[in-house]
């Protein structure tokens, strides 16, 4: 008589490189602190900006204050995701310049020293935001992954709605500088974490020789696009010699990168993930999404607080309606997703959102009350939140093991090039149109727009006050009509993404198939 079967002692889950859930979540405390790093910086300026433009007297610097930042993080971050993939992510993780560049910024004693700074953190925050991203992909595979990177991008409006926050109470009671000064304690607390949470992941390969000339060039036309973008039919016109040579700096520089780049052994920018439809399409609704985010929240507390008669610290407040939608809807989503697996509708629902949000802001007027903008935030924040994660999912779920850490960085270079041009696009075009309704009503000399602050606009007579008001709503509106006719290109690219399933192991454990070899369900 045979014996009955004895039910097998079930092992313990684990996924990706064997971590188990618990393990996954532990890791991922100190990557959560490490993005909430990243992310709130770039937030907690938002609020202090009309502070720190009064005080430091340089309007015509304000969108380089974010520029830099972005550009430097946008420029790195394909060499942090390569260095990643060579020489292993937790020494490589926790040696980013970001709290250096913290404490500069907050010494700063002109918009040059502040705007220069801003880079050198710029430069850290790039290898903390593509070391997060390519770590959880290492971790975890596609089909798990979601629900991992749907809270961890749900920390990126949790910084967006901390990052205003605190910047406007720190501006309305202590300084701007301090801003700055806050992250050092928190970045101490990431560094130790990270490095005793990260000790289980691979080592990297090691050895490779690093795309130096790759990364110059990389540099170059990044950096003279988007001084294109700011320079150009403001400081200078279009047509100008200046303009025009950098505008031959940037095609000569893009072509004679590809050129190195198909020629390198260990390239900066593997072009072969290129040739992937939907890494590609991924990548463009990063940028497109990069774009209409950072144009949106980088100058609506100009709004608030000239137009509205909000504080440092209620622009903040006023800025929570559109973070809270993108992070319940990202949480959501992942949750979908991951018991799904079908993921190719929320791009598309989410770029129509988003350019929904973007069109609805070109409606604003002086009059209009803080409730109706609030619910246009929603809209526009529950765009976001469909196309954030999603577009990284795809990006990642196309590409192989060995270029995980660089396609990461590619994918969330792409998302920084956007924002970077966005900023420096609609803020050239904000100031444009702020001056020239100014101009127009012939009261230059009486507004002093490079050192307005919201205490100086107080004091100011009614006629030039609501002058002020109306300028800034003209450069707000205008700032949106661009916005939201790139968020438009959204919908076009998200309709052409094809579902491809998501693997249910990382590459590395099934070296034979990729991507586009399974087939569809």
């Amino acid at each position: 008589m045979d014996k009955p079967a004895v039910p097998a002692t079930p092992a313990p889950t684990t996924v990706g490189l064997g971590f188990s859930h618990r393990q996954i979540l532990v890791t991922m405390s100190g990557l959560v602190i490490a993005m909430l790093l990243a992310m709130l910086d770039n937030m907690i300026v938002a609020p202090a900006l009309p502070t720190i433009v009064g005080d430091l007297q340089g309007l015509e610097h304000l969108a380089w204050v974010t520029t830099a930042y972005i550009l430097a993080t946008t420029i790195v971050t394909p060499i942090w995701g390569k260095l990643g993939d060579l020489y292993g992510w937790r020494r490589v993780f926790v040696s980013s310049l970001f709290l250096i560049g913290s404490a500069l910024c907050g010494m700063s004693q002109n918009m040059t020293e502040l705007v220069a700074f801003r880079a050198v953190q710029g430069l850290g925050a790039g290898g903390l935001i593509v070391g997060v991203l390519s770590i959880i992909a290492e971790m975890i595979p596609p089909l798990d992954r979601s629900k991992y990177q749907g809270v961890m991008m749900a920390v990126m409006p949790v910084a967006m709605i901390g990052g205003p926050l605190i910047g406007g109470f720190i501006t309305d009671n202590l300084s701007w500088r301090w801003a700055f000064y806050v992250n050092l304690p928190l970045g101490a607390v990431a560094l130790v974490v990270c490095w005793i949470t990260l000790a289980k992941l691979p080592r990297g390969t090691g050895g490779a020789r690093i795309d130096w000339l790759g990364t110059g060039l990389l540099a170059v036309w990044i950096s003279s696009l988007v001084l294109i973008t700011t320079w150009g039919g403001s400081q200078y016109d279009w047509g100008s010699w200046q303009i025009l040579g950098l505008i031959g700096l940037t095609v000569a520089g893009l072509v004679a990168f590809i050129m190195v780049e198909r020629r390198t052994a260990e390239p900066i920018m593997p072009l072969r993930v290129f040739k992937n439809r939907n890494f590609v399409l991924a990548g463009g609704i990063s940028f497109i999404s990069g774009f209409a985010l950072f144009g949106a929240v980088g100058y609506l507390p100009q709004y608030q607080q000239f137009v509205q008669g909000a504080s440092a610290t209620n622009s903040g407040l006023l800025l929570m309606p559109m973070m809270i939608a993108v992070m319940v809807v990202s949480i959501a989503v992942g949750r979908v997703i991951s018991r799904t697996g079908r993921y190719r509708i929320y791009p598309i629902i989410g770029a129509v959102l988003v350019t929904a949000g973007m069109f609805l802001f070109t409606t604003v007027d002086v009059g209009t009350s803080q409730t109706i903008a609030a619910i246009y935030m929603v809209i526009l924040g529950a765009g976001m939140g469909g196309i954030m994660q999603t577009s990284t999912l795809v990006a990642q779920n196309s590409l192989e093991m060995r270029d995980m850490g660089a396609g990461t960085g590619v994918s969330t270079f792409l998302r920084n090039m956007g924002s970077s041009l966005g900023v420096s696009i609609l803020g050239a075009l904000y100031a444009h149109h702020l001056t020239d309704t100014i101009a127009q009503a012939g009261a230059s000399g009486s507004v002093a727009t490079s050192s307005m602050t919201p205490a100086a606009l107080r004091a100011l007579p009614e006629t030039a006050r609501h002058l002020f008001q109306q300028a800034v709503t003209n450069g707000i509106t205008h700032l949106f009509v661009w916005g939201s006719a790139v968020a438009a290109l959204g919908i076009v690219v998200a309709v052409f993404i094809q579902h491809v399933p998501l693997r249910e192991s990382t590459p590395n454990t099934e070296p034979s198939v990729t991507p586009a070899a399974v087939p569809a369900k």
